[in-house]
């Protein structure tokens, strides 16, 4: 079932569902136990926060990707209270680091991923990482500080690994490089994973679990980094945003 969260989609996923989709979508089906239709098109898998919602409305770019995404999940807590609001219940939150954790260990060495983003030397720590922890089979990493005049090279190389699963941390505005670079990265499935590649390679420590479960992990990640601080005012606009939805 597909909701509306400000005109952006928002999909009735649990994370085991979320995970299961990817792996099917990717062909690893008989990691997930699930069927995918057949598509001639690479799938791109949005994890929708508060911060993303709010560049949208003022990036045409980024929100015709995010609208034209073929999974969209709920990352953050700001999301399923809106949701909620407008009577939508979800079954939980799927946060990216979470999704590409599930995703990685079912899967196994049976899916062919390429990391892209970070600085330089990030996406080679993480692949290390994911390779020890999950036996995955890792067909490229690179960083994600190239200029435009490279993405045609970084294009190629994605595409030339024959990655079934690219999982690209390139921080603001990555589902528009996603959506508009589909054909050319060639991946089945590509996610925008934000900041994940640097806790997979250690560069970024993750908060406990239990601020996960009662939802203010980003609240102790704003107290604790303070490059994080000017994130706060696009987490009010959002909440403005909303309820100001809800009274027209």
């Amino acid at each position: 079932m597909r909701h509306y969260i400000l005109g952006l989609p928002l999909d009735v996923v649990s994370l085991e569902e979320a995970a299961a989709w990817v792996l099917a979508a990717s062909g690893a089906g008989r990691a997930s136990g699930a069927r995918m239709p057949p598509s001639s098109e690479p799938r791109l898998v949005v994890t929708l926060n508060p911060e993303i919602v709010v560049q949208a409305r003022a990036d045409e770019g980024l929100g015709t990707a995010i609208r034209h995404a073929d999974l969209s999940v709920a990352d953050g807590v700001g999301i399923a209270w809106a949701a909620r609001l407008r009577g939508h219940e979800l079954p939980g939150r799927v946060p990216g680091v979470d999704l590409v954790s599930e995703v990685l260990a079912k899967a196994g060495p049976d899916l062919a991923v390429f990391l892209l983003g970070g600085r330089p030397g990030v996406a080679e720590a993480a692949a290390a990482k994911v390779r020890r922890l999950y036996g995955t089979k890792v067909v490229g990493a690179h960083h994600g500080y190239f200029g435009a005049d490279e993405r045609e090279a970084v294009c190629a190389a994605v595409r030339e690994s024959s990655a079934a699963l690219l999982l690209a941390g390139l921080g603001e505005g990555q589902e528009r490089f996603l959506h508009e670079h589909r054909e050319q990265l060639g991946a089945r499935v590509m996610i925008g994973v934000g900041g994940t590649l640097d806790v997979l390679a250690g560069a970024v420590k993750r908060m406990p679990r239990w601020t996960t479960r009662l939802g203010v992990e980003w609240l102790f990640r704003v107290l604790l980094d303070p490059r994080r601080w000017r994130r706060i005012p696009r987490l009010w606009r959002f909440a403005w945003l909303v309820v100001r939805s809800q009274a027209i």
